[in-house]
C-alpha cells in the first residue's frame, strides 16, 4: 500500500446492533489470517459495504474505498501486508498496513455492517500491532467520523495532527507507541 493511499483511509463503524451473541463471543470464534492477493475480490466489496456509513457521514461517495477498482486492490494487496478476520469462513473484517522507518502505518480498516460494534475492528489493530516490529503505529480518519476517533482512543491512539482538508473537516491522525526499546515484551529486550 502506497503512502498516498494510507493517507485516503477512512475507517467505517457504527454502534452495535442488537444481537443474541455478545460481543465476546463472536470475538473468540474469529479466524484472523495474513490477508493475500487472492482476498482482493472480497476485501474491495467488504470495504464498499463498509465505508457506505463514511460516504453518509461526508456526504460524498467520492472517496478511495468506495472508488477503488479490484485491480488497485490487488496491487495494495501485493504491495502491502494486511490481515483478514473471518467468521464461519465469512469474511467480516480487513486492515491492511505498512511498515516505513519505525511505524506502522493502518489504513483501511473495514468492518462488515452487520458485524460492527462487535470487536473485530480492535481485534484486527492488535493483531496488526503485534505482528510488527514497529516503535509507533499511525492512523487516521476524518474529523467526523467521531466513533473511529473513540475506537481509536480507547485502543490506546492519542491525537497527533489535524490536517485541514479544505472543506470544514480535518483528516485526525493518532499515534500509539508500540515496542519500546527495553519494553520486556520486546522480544530480546533486557528489562
Amino acid at each position: 500500500m502506497t503512502t498516498d493511499s494510507m493517507n485516503e483511509h477512512r475507517e467505517s463503524t457504527n454502534a452495535p446492533r442488537d444481537r443474541t451473541a455478545s460481543a465476546d463471543d463472536t470475538e473468540s470464534d474469529v479466524v484472523i489470517a495474513r490477508i493475500t492477493e487472492a482476498d482482493a475480490g472480497e476485501v474491495l466489496t467488504l470495504q464498499r459495504a463498509a465505508f457506505v456509513s463514511e460516504a453518509q457521514i461526508y456526504g460524498s461517495a467520492d472517496m478511495p474505498p468506495l472508488t477503488q477498482t479490484l485491480a488497485e486492490v490487488e496491487a495494495e494487496l501485493r504491495a502491502g501486508d494486511g490481515l483478514t478476520a473471518r467468521l464461519r469462513g465469512r469474511l467480516v473484517g480487513a486492515i491492511r498496513y505498512v511498515e516505513d522507518d519505525g511505524v506502522l502505518l493502518i489504513g483501511r480498516i473495514a468492518i462488515a455492517p452487520d458485524m460492527q460494534g462487535e470487536g473485530i475492528g480492535r481485534h484486527l489493530l492488535e493483531s496488526a500491532e503485534r505482528s510488527s516490529s514497529a516503535e509507533v503505529a499511525e492512523l487516521f480518519t476524518g474529523s467526523l467520523s467521531e466513533a473511529n476517533i473513540r475506537l481509536y482512543e480507547a485502543c490506546g491512539y492519542r491525537e497527533a495532527e489535524r490536517v485541514p482538508q479544505g472543506d470544514g473537516t480535518d483528516q485526525v491522525f493518532l499515534r500509539k507507541p508500540l515496542h519500546q526499546v527495553g519494553d520486556p515484551s520486546e522480544p530480546g529486550a533486557s528489562g
